[in-house]
């Protein structure tokens, strides 16, 4: 087995590892690593050739594969190692990874610090109850954006689009621009589940049309879909008897959420967070773990990417203050309270010493809301306060918050 020694490991190659090692050595890591699996860096972006990237960032719209070539162009005149085809076996709390790859075999890796940037995954037909046959044909909306984008392939000419994620939307569009019907987007919950600019620019603007407070009950087909069965649900989401419609149709593309990537977090028995997926971090995006540190998609599945990027670049500041040790090794927290209106808060929990520092909170509400503040309150104390048009769950909401005092800052959104 070979022995390694970094002060910082990232692994995953997508936007938020990427920002994170450059980060790490711009601010003096003297040996970075990134292990990523793919045969390249990028990530997700690789596929994303629609635009719309980087606009907070760079403050231009571009691609997604633009995006991420920003950042693997910066790696050119750095010393981070890149490893790519490299697959992470294990993690353990103790900051050691165990990897392989077909170059250098097994790969035992011991860590200064580890920052877990994998990102998320896809839900499938089985994690949402379909009922029917498994013919050909179904297919996650990463999946049809690959074979269309990457591959030259079309995976189908008439399709049924069940959840409206931003990637369903994108991939309507897509579809359409490419000569594949698309009979409709059904959505299980009253509210689109994607951004509104994808709503309006992907949807609307092509005529597409979307079923809310419906959803897919049953596939039909033998050896590829012929057929799929939407149906209304009531206030549960239990379909309503009598209200049934057979689409014909070759392809169902579901776009029913992500989910963040963290087997790797588990097996170190890193603290994971209920409602986001993904691990427990504080102001430093350090998890229950010292000195690993999780950012990206892997903490919390992000809207924008630009988050992503900012996320990985946080978590690399903090990853070299725990290599400095500016940072405890049993770390003391107070926690960060999603109070009304607040669905969650990333980070979760601060140090509590962070008397006075500026940090970047992000969070999504419970539900659509117009004319709102969204305030934080710390020790009885309003210490800040935006006004927004309007809110929604699928769009975050980040907020920099200086936070002073020793008390538990609380998100709210109230009415103006």
């Amino acid at each position: 087995m070979k022995e390694i020694k970094v002060d910082v490991a990232v692994i995953g190659g997508g936007p938020a590892g990427l920002a994170a090692a450059l980060e790490a050595e711009r601010r003096g890591a003297k040996k970075v690593m990134i292990l990523e699996r793919d045969m390249e860096l990028g990530g997700i972006l690789q596929q994303c050739i629609h635009d719309g990237f980087g606009l907070h960032r760079f403050n231009a719209r571009m691609s997604g594969a633009q995006y991420a070539q920003k950042f693997i162009d910066q790696l050119q005149d750095t010393g981070i190692e890149v490893k790519l085809e490299t697959i992470v076996l294990d993690l353990t709390a103790k900051r050691e990874i165990y990897a392989c790859n077909s170059t250098d075999g097994m790969m035992h890796i011991q860590c200064g610090a580890v920052i877990l940037a994998m990102g998320c995954r896809e839900r499938t037909a089985s994690q949402v109850l379909i009922y029917g046959a498994r013919p050909a044909g179904v297919m996650t909306a990463g999946t049809a954006q690959r074979y269309i984008n990457m591959e030259g392939y079309l995976p189908g000419r008439q399709a049924v689009i069940l959840g409206s994620g931003d990637i369903g939307l994108i991939m309507a569009r897509r579809m359409t621009l490419e000569g594949i019907q698309v009979k409709g987007v059904y959505e299980v919950m009253p509210s689109p589940g994607g951004l509104t600019r994808n709503i309006v620019q992907c949807l609307d603007d092509y005529g597409i049309p979307l079923h809310l407070s419906t959803t897919v009950t049953r596939i039909k087909g033998n050896k590829r879909v012929e057929s799929v069965t939407v149906c209304k649900v009531d206030e549960n989401r239990k379909p309503i008897p009598g209200t049934e419609e057979e689409i014909p149709c070759d392809l169902l593309v579901l776009a029913v959420g992500l989910i963040p990537e963290n087997e790797l977090s588990r097996g170190a028995d890193i603290e994971m967070d209920p409602r986001t997926k993904g691990p427990v971090v504080d102001n430093n995006f350090m998890t229950s773990c010292p000195g690993i540190f999780a950012c990206g998609n892997v903490s919390v599945v992000f809207d924008l990417v630009d988050y992503v990027s900012q996320s990985g670049e946080i978590a690399a500041a903090g990853a070299m203050r725990y290599i400095k040790g500016e940072l405890p090794q049993c770390p003391e927290y107070r926690e960060v309270i999603p109070g009304d209106g607040i669905n969650f808060v990333v980070p979760q929990r601060l140090l509590k010493d962070c008397a006075e520092e500026d940090v970047t909170f992000f969070m999504r509400v419970k539900k659509p809301q117009k004319k709102v503040y969204l305030q934080c309150i710390s020790e009885g104390n309003i210490i800040k306060k935006e006004r927004h048009n309007s809110v929604a769950p699928p769009e975050m909401l980040a907020s920099k918050v200086y936070v002073n005092g020793k008390g538990s800052p609380e998100f709210r959104i109230v009415e103006v």
